[in-house]
């Protein structure tokens, strides 16, 4: 099913990275020696001395807020989205002037499944901050996963008017594929690739919809360009492979499949096209071989 293939693809909100100098008070001991670690450590914060956090969370009596935020990363880090949701909140408590803070709890909300409950916190976050491009991008990935399309595609392009980003291109033409407007997705990835010319996902992508539209020399000219910047881009290899094998270049294809097959081993619709190959050139002993090989994967 073409939609759901989509909704797997719609990215996970963007992770707010560790930026101490915004999130906590300069004024605030604890916290300059916690983010002096952290710094040392690049913010690496699964890293981190979880020692030192429980010793400056005691001394403080659990109001270090920086202590507090490392310990939900990490926390969060290994898979324990609820606890580390608890401790975001606990920061948001602590300073809830930060819309750093309100991201994060928003985010394991998401993580947790609360896409509804996500979406408000990130509504507070932007009335604390509405340059924040990030935000509206989390917000329209939160919209797309209660198929609100409308309020996604408005964020998403909000999100577009703050700061031009690969990956809200990305999400945005996804929605418009979700809610059925393959004509608006081609016009989004058509100013992705113009925004990032080099990007080889974006080039794919949009070569595989003209394939599907049957505009075979727009999608093989994109196809090719994804080749030139990703030459082991195993869906354009296989989308150009069965190019040439419609038109009959079996050998050309088979090439093509040969790349793909050290990356995907086990990719079924690989093997299934190299065994259609092997029956354009009559070899049917290899096709039964093939079809075995396929029903195994």
């Amino acid at each position: 099913n073409h939609k759901t293939e989509c909704r797997q693809c719609i990215s996970l909100p963007c992770q707010t990275h560790c930026t101490p100098p915004e999130i906590l008070s300069i004024f605030s001991s604890c916290n300059i020696l916690v983010t002096s670690v952290c710094s040392r450590s690049r913010y690496h914060v699964c890293c981190f001395p979880k020692a030192m956090i429980k010793e400056q969370l005691q001394e403080t009596q659990g109001m270090c807020e920086y202590a507090i935020y490392v310990q939900a990363l990490i926390l969060r880090l290994e898979g324990q989205i609820q606890p580390s949701l608890e401790l975001f909140q606990s920061c948001a408590i602590l300073n809830p002037t930060s819309p750093d803070n309100l991201k994060q709890v928003a985010r394991s909300l998401f993580l947790l499944g609360k896409h509804k409950a996500a979406i408000e916190v990130y509504h507070e976050a932007g009335k604390l901050n509405e340059k924040d491009w990030e935000i509206n991008h989390n917000l329209g990935v939160c919209y797309s996963f209660i198929k609100d399309f409308h309020n996604s595609e408005e964020q998403l392009n909000a999100a577009l008017q703050l700061k031009k980003h690969d990956r809200t291109f990305m999400t945005l033409g996804k929605v418009h594929l979700l809610a059925g407007d393959t004509d608006k997705a081609i016009e989004v990835y058509k100013s992705a690739v113009e925004f990032s010319p080099e990007n080889a996902e974006l080039l794919t992508t949009l070569g595989l919809l003209y394939l599907q539209l049957e505009k075979y020399q727009k999608a093989f000219e994109h196809l090719g360009n994804a080749l030139t910047y990703d030459p082991n881009n195993y869906k354009a290899i296989l989308a150009a492979g069965s190019m040439m094998q419609t038109h009959g270049d079996f050998d050309v294809a088979m090439n093509k499949y040969r790349v793909a097959a050290c990356m995907v081993p086990e990719s079924p619709p690989l093997w299934n096209n190299i065994g259609m190959c092997f029956f354009g050139k009559k070899k049917y002993v290899a096709v039964s071989i093939l079809i075995f090989h396929v029903l195994y994967i």
